[in-house]
């Protein structure tokens, strides 16, 4: 249970805000996600994360991300930002508060003054994600949590042809869960820009190899990236040829796209953003950029 819930808050700030800017790591095994969620029993990030938070600083606090990701799917670089009140933010401080409270399962790199304004969410211009596959004749249960395992052939050739119906703008209904629409609201576009999509490989210790799929785009819809890679399993298993993934895409039919692979190999990896930090407003301290 958490010690504030959804529907309870602490007092907001009061005085002067400054806008903060974290960029967090967390492994999604056990959590619900990481959107608050109304009577949501299991964890979910946004929740632990504001709990500290509170914890640290002493008032409410709302919480915007670059990418909600879904139960456990886990993050490298996830963005946040926040605002706190300048009487009571102290950066390394509060870096330091926050990976006490959090460790081991979430960790905050980085954080910093914004711009003011700024927002995790819309101003991103970029997401890229990771996916691991174990592709393998037996499981390997140190990467039981952070791997799809496949004890099947794939064709990793046809997996990297089936990459380039992907690259550019595409409507990506067939990939993605319809999201939910008020009555009398216009549908929402699933148009996406995608800028990078590829395979490596490598070796895997005791066998097999570890097949890892980066992609990169403007944005992504539910469930985008884990249609994607299970469509492309697909491919590698010769059930769906590489270049079918053009006519999938240009019909936006659901039905005709793969499986959904499991969360626990996708990782949010990167969120790019135009604008550099600002300088600190006066009374803050921000600790020196690398």
């Amino acid at each position: 249970m958490t010690l504030f819930p959804d529907d309870v808050s602490p007092a907001a700030p009061t005085g002067p805000l400054v806008r903060v800017r974290a960029t967090v790591a967390y492994d999604g095994q056990g959590f619900a996600g990481f959107a608050l969620q109304s009577g949501q029993r299991k964890p979910t990030v946004a929740g632990v994360l504001r709990e500290a938070l509170v914890r640290a600083l002493g008032h409410s606090v709302d919480i915007t991300c670059a990418g909600r990701t879904d139960a456990g799917v886990h993050a490298w670089g996830q963005v946040i930002s926040f605002d706190a009140s300048v009487e009571r933010f102290d950066a390394d401080r509060l870096q330091r508060s926050l990976n006490k409270q959090l460790a081991p399962r979430v960790a905050v790199r980085d954080l910093q003054v914004a711009p003011e304004g700024f927002s995790a969410r819309f101003d991103a211009i970029a997401r890229r994600y990771r996916y691991t596959i174990l592709r393998s004749p037996f499981a390997d249960p140190l990467m039981t949590h952070t791997a799809w395992w496949v004890d099947e052939p794939l064709d990793l050739r046809l997996m990297r042809l089936g990459c380039d119906p992907l690259l550019g703008e595409h409507d990506f209904s067939a990939f993605c869960r319809r999201p939910k629409v008020e009555p009398g609201a216009p549908p929402r576009s699933l148009v996406r820009t995608v800028r990078e999509a590829r395979w490596e490989r490598e070796a895997h210790p005791g066998g097999g190899e570890i097949l890892r799929f980066w992609i990169e785009a403007n944005a992504f819809c539910h469930q985008m990236v884990r249609s994607v890679v299970g469509t492309l399993v697909d491919v590698g298993r010769g059930t769906i040829r590489p270049g079918d993934l053009t006519a999938v895409l240009r019909e936006g039919d659901r039905a005709r796209a793969g499986t959904v692979a499991p969360p626990q190999g996708l990782i949010l990896w990167e969120v790019q953003y135009r604008s550099a930090v600002s300088a600190a407003p006066e009374g803050a301290q921000v600790p020196p950029r690398p």
